[in-house]
């Protein structure tokens, strides 16, 4: 199948979403893009992944219909594509004993430099897997999945969306030391390539049970670490901000910072490629009922460059009122270019680009199945 491919001298956003998947390409002054015709039209794309330490492996965590879940990848650079041999599954239960079943796969990593062809899975319900072939065949991480504690980690249940494990990260440092986020479950640290693991929650406020001071039960959005400097994490929480200097063991709610009216609550969060202290989220309104849309119908970026201590609204561009939208925790994303350029994925199915570090705004693309995901193809990097 022939439909699109990544170019060394592109920006290319790779897009996942409701029913498909789709290439999102201009060229490097980002004046002009161009939308690729759709992949696998009708299937749930969550995650699309190009491989940083290749560029030309590309994996999509799917769920195909009612043939469910799966991965498609390529190592063409996205001109060809195939599904893996070995899928992630949990092993069969023995015979009167209850079972898991993979509902879907739902985010990709690509594993530490020193280790190519390697990657993790992260899936619904909460189970985590590895491939060592580029994303062919998959294995269990028995180390997580059969951890003595993982029925009372997970005892929460799921969200709206699912219960799902996301949020992989690899010290770039040392391929033994592993992040991992369960929504619901919280936040678990490896320093041992997955055979153990512990909480990481501390700091972090978890509002929705009895004890909100609880080791484990919260619900991390999206977390993630700084390249350039790995022991500085940040998290979107179902609770608000936070930020964690390792090795520190305690979250601080850098999300108490935000504008009290627009509130810290959000799915993704994304920071800049050079710079630690400047990070981007995106709010939603998460007041009683959870609308889960832009708060008061005007949607804005926040940004801020020291690291929380202050944030500030970036809205030139985006609609003034009536855009009721949010954005997925894997559907904003960054380019590595000079100046940042800055993308998010709406429900709505469009997305805005900014070529000037989210300063102004322009719709790259509408009219597209709801956005779950948007990833940066290798040579946007």
């Amino acid at each position: 199948m022939v439909r699109a491919k990544t170019n060394d001298g592109d920006v290319t956003i790779l897009i996942g979403s409701r029913k498909g998947a789709f290439f999102l390409t201009a060229n490097r002054s980002r004046s002009r893009w161009r939308l690729s015709d759709p992949l696998y039209l009708g299937h749930i794309i969550y995650h699309a992944v190009a491989d940083p330490r290749d560029g030309r492996i590309l994996l999509m965590a799917a769920k195909t219909g009612h043939l469910g879940p799966t991965v498609f990848r390529s190592t063409d650079s996205g001109l060809t594509w195939k599904e893996a041999q070995k899928l992630p599954a949990f092993p069969k239960a023995p015979e009167g004993a209850e079972g898991r079943a993979v509902d879907n796969v739902f985010w990709l990593s690509p594993g530490h430099p020193s280790e190519p062809g390697v990657w993790y899975a992260g899936t619904s319900p909460p189970g985590l897997f590895r491939s060592e072939d580029n994303g062919d065949t998959w294995e269990p991480v028995s180390g997580f999945n059969d951890h003595p504690m993982y029925g009372e980690w997970t005892k929460q249940g799921g969200t709206p969306g699912g219960h799902l494990l996301h949020s992989i990260l690899i010290d770039p440092r040392n391929p033994s030391h592993i992040y991992l986020g369960i929504s619901v479950g919280g936040v678990f640290e490896s320093t041992d390539k997955g055979k153990n693991w512990h909480p990481l929650n501390a700091g972090c406020a978890a509002d929705f049970l009895p004890d909100g001071g609880v080791t484990f039960g919260h619900d991390p959005h999206c977390v993630i670490l700084h390249p350039l400097a790995p022991d500085r994490l940040y998290q979107q929480n179902h609770c608000g901000i936070y930020r964690l200097d390792r090795p520190g063991q305690e979250w601080t709610r850098i999300g108490n910072n935000m504008p009290r009216e627009v509130g810290d609550i959000g799915f993704p969060i994304i920071t800049h490629p050079k710079n630690p202290d400047h990070i981007w989220v995106f709010p939603m309104d998460g007041t009683e009922v959870w609308p889960r849309t832009s708060p008061d119908g005007k949607p804005a970026t926040y940004v801020s460059e020291d690291g929380g201590a202050s944030w500030r609204r970036q809205d030139r561009g985006l609609p003034r009122r009536h855009a009721y939208f949010t954005v997925k925790r894997q559907a904003m994303t960054v380019d590595g270019l000079d100046p940042v350029g800055v993308y998010f994925g709406t429900t709505g199915g469009e997305v805005w680009g900014s070529s000037d570090q989210g300063e102004s705004w322009g719709c790259l693309a509408r009219h597209l199945p709801e956005v779950y995901s948007l990833t940066m193809a290798v040579g946007s990097r």
